[in-house]
């Protein structure tokens, strides 16, 4: 009987014990929830699933969207002078020098086909460029990325041979000083264009826009809020003011184009010094909601 009865008691003994060993167990700390919180948004990350950008955020990408509509303008301002004033080719928009460089072929016009050839391939090298130095988008990047800056001063490095060579070419200047000027401006848009792909933004640029023209009729046919539609108007009005504003330089103040370059640069590269540390992890959504 002593032997059942102690038997009957073991197991309520037994849960007793165990309930007490759990209690006595200490919380787990609050910095490994943190932690896991922190594992858990990296592994977002890596999936290509990023949280909504916070309000901070969205301000910080709405600066920097609009330092880049001012990059827009520049190209804008560089394919007026380079059409108007240095032979007839582009700066930025290689499509477009492309087409003259078939239709060069076709009606034997030689110098037109050397100079939308030379941008084509000054364009490239400038890309190659650029990538070099700018790199590659990376989920831990800041709003702005030091390689940017880097890429951008070494635009502004071209930029600035191209004012020495426009000033000492001003008063004659020759085919072959017009052209080595359109190639020293097609390699500088070509290094910018390579700057803004380390954002990682789909369908940001400021070099070459048809596809953000088509992304912008393609919204407005699909009727998506015009929220969405305000980063894409914003790019694409600077590149035609930029060229209305080039144009009108070439035309009656020729020695200034170069200015017109010049100093866009500049003011984008102060400007972007208060983004340089300013994290953006989370905060890539698409381009309208981005800045909207």
């Amino acid at each position: 009987m002593i032997d059942k009865a102690d038997s009957s008691r073991a197991p309520s003994t037994a849960a007793q014990s165990a309930t007490r060993t759990t209690a006595a167990l200490p919380d787990p700390p609050q910095s490994q929830g943190v932690a896991s919180q922190g594992v858990a948004s990296q592994e977002a990350a890596s999936q290509g699933v990023l949280p909504a950008p916070n309000s901070r955020q969205k301000l910080l990408l709405r600066r920097r969207h609009a330092l880049v509509v001012v990059l827009t303008f520049l190209t804008g301002a560089a394919d007026a002078t380079g059409f108007l004033a240095l032979g007839g080719a582009f700066s930025s928009v290689m499509t477009g020098n492309m087409v003259l460089l078939g239709l060069s072929v076709g009606h034997a016009e030689a110098t037109l086909a050397v100079n939308s050839g030379a941008a084509i391939i000054s364009y490239i090298i400038g890309v190659l460029v650029g990538a070099h130095i700018a790199g590659t988008a990376h989920p831990s990047d800041p709003v702005w990325p030091r390689q940017v800056t880097r890429a951008l001063a070494a635009e502004l490095l071209v930029l600035s041979a191209f004012l020495v060579l426009w000033e000492i070419t001003a008063e004659d200047r020759s085919a072959i000083a017009a052209r080595a000027l359109l190639m020293l401006a097609a390699a500088a848009l070509g290094i910018q264009g390579s700057a803004i792909q380390r954002f990682g933004v789909p369908g940001l640029s400021s070099t070459y826009l048809t596809g953000t023209l088509t992304s912008l009729i393609s919204a407005v046919a699909a009727r998506k809020p015009a929220r969405t539609l305000l980063a894409s108007t914003q790019v694409l009005l600077a590149l035609i003011v930029g060229a209305a504003v080039g144009a009108v330089l070439v035309d009656h103040l020729p020695r200034l184009s170069p200015v017109l370059l010049l100093v866009p640069m500049v003011c984008v590269l102060v400007a972007s010094r208060g983004l340089k540390s300013e994290p953006a992890f989370g905060a890539e959504v698409d381009m309208g909601e981005r800045v909207g």
